[in-house]
């Protein structure tokens, strides 16, 4: 073991993550302004997000509904009553000089998301709280030489912070943990989660301390990753920097840092603020607002099937591996896709093989999603069907018949393989003629099978499916082409 690795397991992390999640409403948080990515720059602003004096906020009523639909998914604590805070500081993408958020009265509090930890088990991970606030604009340094630029378009978009207990000790947990919340996001249609647009962003608290300690070492905040990537890369690298500090003596001080991905470093930012710095106060332009057991219902029922939910049923319903379950799920359009086809297959495994396998492959060469692909979800599970009925071998499904199937999505796939001859012969008196052709064109392969070249059978079982134009149902096939020749 070398030294360095030596030094690191004498400490233990601690991380924290918050992640910024912008709602996709079609409106902003406090006003009518467009919520959309990729507009030109000042163009989705009103006098609202611009701060413009004696104007006043409008509460979104869908951002409560999407708080509620993910502290139900988190298993939190909704809050029946609620007040908005105004958290004050003064930098050139925040036209009001505050924040609209909630401090002391957040809608959700406790609840918990579950990961796999390093060692593939589950772990549980607490969240602190999840409340909503609006986003500031954007400062943008590196389109002009001399200036910073600012786009007010995403002043005022709803956001919904997500804050994890300091339950994660590695920085594998912490991109398993934020690739479980990504695909919470997206099961729930709240967020698209595309770190890379910044419509989900995360900062994350690592501190470090000596392995079986009770006190914490101090925190540094972690800000600028644009990926989930580079989350996990930022916090290696700070777990290592923080401990080589303390292994020379030298202090940690409580800091926001950035990361630099091109050099993998953080870099000192600014000294971390108190909460007393924000000189947080109740907003006095809003009411406080309500959430009442029977709102909480009725978001309950157009709740999802989550994605936690389908793994257990795959796995202990339908019989599928871990696996199968895990790349099923991690898309929630796939995974409805799924759903659909075992409405008609009856073999779910087959369902599951050709799922991740002939669809997934069509998509991913065509750099196409799920939603566009051709094929119904029924047409799939008739596809599995009649190939577990033995009408079509596997072979000719996928080679043949699958790409016919895009080619005309409306037809029935057995529709198609009786067009195209694609029907697959079991009758024995017709797999004993083609048998004996196979027997006749080949005698010297035929006595050397006889005097014990028992591994040619796969030679002849080939030439087989080739007299039968594919046809040949395989597993019958091979039963009474290993009977005939062993009674030669």
């Amino acid at each position: 073991m070398s030294d360095e690795m030596s030094v690191n397991n004498k400490y233990e992390a601690v991380i924290g993550l918050e992640v910024h999640a912008q709602m996709l409403t079609k409106t902003k948080a406090y006003s009518n302004d467009i919520n959309e990515y990729g507009a030109n720059p000042n163009t989705n602003v009103s006098v609202i997000s611009l701060g413009h004096p004696g104007t006043l906020p409008v509460m979104n009523k869908k951002t409560i509904e999407y708080a509620i639909r993910l502290g139900l998914a988190c298993e939190s604590n909704i809050a029946p009553y609620q007040y908005f805070a105004r958290k004050n500081y003064f930098y050139p993408d925040l036209p009001k000089g505050y924040q609209i958020t909630q401090d002391k009265t957040p809608i959700c509090t406790g609840g918990r998301i579950f990961i796999k930890t390093d060692d593939g088990n589950e772990k549980e991970i607490g969240i602190t709280r999840i409340h909503m606030e609006e986003d500031a604009g954007k400062s943008i340094h590196d389109v002009d030489v001399y200036d910073t630029l600012v786009d007010l378009n995403r002043a005022g978009t709803p956001l919904l912070e997500i804050v994890s207990e300091p339950d994660l000790k590695t920085s594998q947990e912490a991109y398993n943990y934020l690739t479980e919340v990504r695909k919470l996001l997206r099961y729930l249609d709240i967020c698209d989660g595309n770190m890379e647009e910044g419509s989900m962003r995360c900062d994350a608290n690592v501190s470090v301390m000596l392995k079986g300690s009770k006190v914490f070492g101090t925190k540094v905040e972690v800000k600028n990753m644009n990926s989930i990537r580079n989350v996990q890369r930022a916090i290696e690298f700070e777990i290592s920097r923080q401990i080589e500090q303390i292994e020379k003596g030298a202090s940690i001080a409580q800091e926001t840092r950035g990361f630099d991905a091109l050099k993998g470093i953080t870099i000192s930012q600014r000294t971390k603020e108190a909460a007393n710095d924000y000189r947080y106060f109740p907003e006095p332009d809003l009411q406080p607002i309500t959430v009442s057991k029977e709102q909480i219902e009725t978001v309950r029922e157009t709740m999802p099937a989550l994605p936690r939910d389908l793994f257990f049923k795959y796995t202990n319903e339908l019989g599928l591996s871990a696996y199968d379950a895990q790349v099923l799920t991690d898309t929630k359009s796939i995974a409805l896709y799924f759903e659909e086809v075992i409405r008609t297959a009856k073999n779910y495994k087959g369902a599951a093989n050709f799922v991740m396998g002939d669809v997934k492959s069509f998509l991913n060469n065509r750099s196409i999603e799920i939603e566009d692909f051709p094929v119904p979800a029924k047409h799939i599970g008739l596809l599995v069907n009649i190939i577990d009925e033995g009408k079509v071998s596997t072979s000719a499904a996928s080679q043949k018949l699958f790409p016919l199937m895009v080619e005309h999505p409306n037809v029935e796939p057995l529709t198609l393989a009786e067009q195209n001859n694609l029907i697959q012969e079991s009758d024995e008196g017709s797999l004993i003629s083609y048998i004996q052709q196979v027997i006749d064109e080949n005698p010297v392969e035929t006595e050397r099978y006889k005097n014990g070249e028992k591994q040619l059978l796969g030679l002849f079982m080939g030439k087989l499916m080739k007299v039968s134009g594919g046809k040949a149902d395989p597993k019958l096939a091979n039963q009474l082409l290993r009977t005939t020749l062993d009674n030669l």
